[in-house]
């Protein structure tokens, strides 16, 4: 991967459903309010309407099921980023993207997460505990699910009246703040680590 500081970061992003989070960053990548580049999307689903969102923008776009297959793929592409958007496999990490694979995930993290927590699941378990705030986490990814260092925390009321639905539709906007950030506060954790004597943790 170039070395890219100060530069646009190279995002390649994985997912497995309609790619609402893709069309949220392609719009701010396109309208200036995040300096970033998505260069291709890839899904273990053939039928996942994220890639269709990706033709439309005029992007690459690959059914890939294979983690080997995967990793080339994003070396092909020079990513600098891997953003996992609703991407339910769990991707053993290469040695070359340590630190450069992120993930958003629905909840307060290290509240409801793990295997099998995604989606509508996540906000049922929420309502069902009586929680009175939930929110969304970014965090850089590691070997198990919806672990690894959190960036970014973003936080909802949870209302009386609240359903799966309304609290989703919450949290999903919280999602589309707090995730361009999180890749902004990475981009330049990692943009520092590139200048000479620098200690910067990756």
């Amino acid at each position: 991967m170039t070395k890219r500081a100060n530069l646009r970061p190279r995002l390649g992003v994985l997912l497995s459903g309609a790619g609402r989070t893709l069309q949220n960053l392609l719009d701010r990548a396109g309208d200036g309010r995040m300096r970033a580049t998505v260069c291709g999307v890839a899904s273990d689903r053939a039928d996942a309407f994220g890639l269709q969102r990706a033709m439309d923008h005029g992007l690459e776009a690959k059914h890939l099921t294979e983690p080997s297959t995967t990793w080339s793929w994003l070396m092909e592409l020079d990513i600098d980023l891997v953003v996992l958007a609703g991407y339910l496999k769990l991707l053993p990490i290469v040695p070359e993207f340590a630190g450069r694979v992120i993930n958003i995930h629905p909840a307060l993290l290290p509240k409801y997460g793990g295997k099998g927590m995604y989606g509508d699941r996540v906000h049922a378990a929420v309502l069902a505990s009586g929680d009175r705030e939930s929110g969304c986490t970014v965090h850089l990814c590691n070997e198990g699910y919806d672990d690894g260092r959190i960036l970014l925390q973003a936080r909802v009321p949870v209302l009386a009246n609240d359903t799966v639905t309304t609290l989703a539709a919450r949290v999903f906007a919280a999602e589309c703040e707090a995730y361009p950030a999180a890749i902004a506060m990475r981009w330049q954790e990692l943009s520092f680590s590139f200048a000479p004597n620098s200690s910067a943790s990756r």
